[in-house]
């Protein structure tokens, strides 16, 4: 059940709630370790919205349990606010603080004129519900950090393996730095989509920008290749050194399937070849 407090605190909010709301602000205005990163129309903006809400749920008498119904809008206003301050460039304590500064004018206005258990009793109950209330902003901001970050990964991935249309029916991906599980599924979907999207027939993997080849990165290039050829298209690996055909030799890969030229021109030229295009020289004029 939820508990209530012994002294009146919705009347005490009420009576006070000018005083408390201004107070705040200034705190959290004249807070000389918050960056700049939140503007102070900002900071007065959800200050005066939280405070509304705030003040709204605490009138049903729980001021212990914020999972309630009573203190879903509160929740939303904070989720909100967490997510927009991480993409703000704010940090977890300065958004932590936008409820933990509320303290000290609350605190004041609860004991002013009391004294005994009840006041003390009264600051605890407030005390925690803040400290809930700040947990849960700060949760809040982490989450929407990491989803932010892993985000961005997906795009820095995405970005550095593009998928190009070399010609009519032909699709190359220049693959550079190390090649895991993760991007090899992006390298995978990027690759059927735009098979889907241009109806090609042949895919060229150039390997050039790979630094090394291990079993795990030869078992991604075979997993890309066999969803290609499911989807009705073929591939050519190119940028075959020497190196990574000694490497390849000696780890018993068995590529024997699959076209490999050394170098991305030699694959164009392959793959060109096989759409039936052919090319020669232009004579030079003496």
């Amino acid at each position: 059940m939820p508990k209530e407090t012994a002294v009146p605190l919705h009347a005490i909010i009420s009576d006070s709630r000018d005083d408390i709301l201004k107070e705040w602000i200034k705190a959290q205005l004249d807070d000389t370790s918050r960056s700049q990163a939140v503007p102070d129309a900002s900071i007065k903006a959800s200050s005066t919205e939280f405070f509304k809400l705030f003040e709204r749920a605490i009138s049903n008498g729980n001021i212990s349990d914020i999972d309630r119904s009573e203190w879903e809008e509160v929740r939303h206003m904070l989720s909100d606010l967490s997510a927009s301050r991480a993409t703000q460039g704010s940090t977890p304590s300065e958004t932590a603080r936008f409820i933990f500064s509320m303290k000290q004018p609350l605190f004041a206005r609860l004991t002013k004129d009391k004294s005994g258990p009840d006041a003390g009793a009264a600051v605890w109950e407030l005390s925690l519900l803040l400290d809930k209330l700040g947990l849960y902003t700060t949760e809040t901001f982490q989450k929407t950090r990491e989803s932010i970050i892993k985000r961005q990964q997906k795009e820095m991935m995405e970005m550095s393996t593009p998928v190009i249309k070399v010609w009519d029916g032909l699709l190359a991906v220049p693959l550079i730095g190390t090649l895991d599980s993760a991007r090899t599924q992006i390298v995978m979907e990027t690759l059927l989509q735009k098979i889907i999207d241009t109806g090609s027939k042949l895919a060229i993997l150039d390997i050039t920008g790979v630094p090394t080849v291990d079993t795990q990165t030869a078992q991604h290039l075979m997993k890309t290749v066999s969803a290609t050829r499911l989807m009705g298209a073929e591939c050519i690996i190119s940028g075959i050194r020497p190196q990574i055909a000694q490497t390849i030799v000696h780890l018993g890969i068995d590529i024997n399937d699959i076209v490999t030229k050394a170098s991305m021109a030699d694959a164009i030229k392959e793959a060109l070849a096989r759409g039936g295009w052919t090319f020669e020289k232009q004579a030079e004029n003496n």
